[in-house]
């Protein structure tokens, strides 16, 4: 099968579009023909490779896969050839307290679809069969690839760490991105006023079209000041926040005294300052938040079907434009999800 690979870790150059194996499943697996597979900052992470953690080579990136089922294991009953799907990215062991308690993110073993195990760069992927969702009828097969990952990281983040009510205030950074733009549309959903921040004026019209009330450039080194602005001095009750040490120290002069920042990545670099008194004094929350379990997406699946959720997809690459396709999500050129197609 016709695969993107890697076999050493570096820039966009080290892919390589190429003939590979087919994978083979276990007992408790399914085997998808790949229809779309949507990119993540992930894949440029995992690509890049990161301090302390083993990636195996050659590897195949593709976190967010849609397609239709060829293949089940003789212990998947539930899932059939033929079925159109999309994979759930995290995977974890089944049976340990945390999964057993419906926290499986928190699984010792816990890993993701193209991360620790081949992904969905390529025509066929090896999955889990627990972590296999029936595609939403009225979506294409791109925009199904564009949500797992993104919807799981949102909804985990804003509807169970942050715990959003209707009425409040939340800041959602980088709207332009896959999981930013999946947020502004979640926290209007649970009935919030978003502030929704972007770096070009282009991205911040479209971020109002997802449903931002109000948008502001964050180029600018006054942001905070103008999100304060906005909010009559108080500040935002919720900071969605996943650009890292850039945003972190005007996201948490943003908050409102008992404001809450939930923080689930760190784009722009993971050593970000926090001014103490600004925490303790204003009584301020800071939550972090990893993926989600598989409850969660299927919960948030419901709003994608009813259209309350849509996904935003940017452009559609074919897989062998895989090099150009991370080019374009590290220079920050899309708004929304990249996704490629075999």
């Amino acid at each position: 099968m016709k695969a993107v690979i890697f076999e050493e870790h570096g820039g966009p150059e080290v892919l390589k579009f190429t003939e590979v194996a087919d994978p083979q499943i276990k007992a408790n697996e399914v085997l998808v023909e790949v229809r779309a597979c949507a990119l993540n900052h992930l894949d440029i992470w995992a690509r890049g490779g990161l301090p302390g953690i083993r990636i195996p080579l050659p590897h195949i990136l593709g976190n967010d896969v849609a397609g239709v089922v060829r293949e089940v294991g003789e212990l998947v009953s539930w899932v059939k050839p033929g079925d159109e799907v999309v994979l759930q990215p995290g995977v974890s062991c089944g049976h340990c307290e945390y999964c057993l308690g419906g926290r499986d993110n928190f699984c010792d073993e816990y890993d993701i679809i193209g991360y620790g195990r081949d992904g969905g760069y390529t025509e066929l992927v090896a999955a889990p069969g627990v972590n296999v969702i029936s595609k939403p009828k009225n979506l294409k097969w791109e925009e199904a690839a564009a949500l797992p990952l993104v919807t799981l990281t949102g909804w985990h983040m804003l509807v169970t760490r942050a715990g959003v009510q209707p009425g409040e205030v939340v800041l959602v950074h980088a709207a332009g991105s896959g999981v930013g733009s999946i947020a502004i549309q979640i926290a209007a959903l649970h009935g919030a006023h978003v502030i929704a921040t972007a770096g070009s004026d282009e991205k911040l019209a479209k971020a109002r079209e997802l449903g931002a009330d109000e948008t502001v450039n964050y180029s600018s080194e006054d942001w905070p000041k103008q999100v304060k602005r906005l909010t009559n001095g108080k500040g935002v009750d919720v900071v969605f926040e996943h650009t890292g040490s850039a945003t972190w120290p005007g996201s948490i002069v943003s908050l409102k005294k008992g404001g809450r920042l939930v923080t689930c990545g760190a784009t722009s670099g993971y050593d970000a300052r926090t001014d103490l008194r600004q925490v303790f004094y204003r009584h301020l929350t800071i939550l972090g938040s990893f993926m989600g379990s598989k409850a969660e997406l299927l919960a948030a699946m419901k709003f994608v079907e009813s259209g309350q959720i849509r996904p935003v997809v940017d452009r559609i690459l074919p897989l062998a434009d895989a090099r150009r396709a991370h080019e374009l999500m590290e220079d920050r050129a899309q708004f929304g999800k990249l996704v490629l197609t075999p």
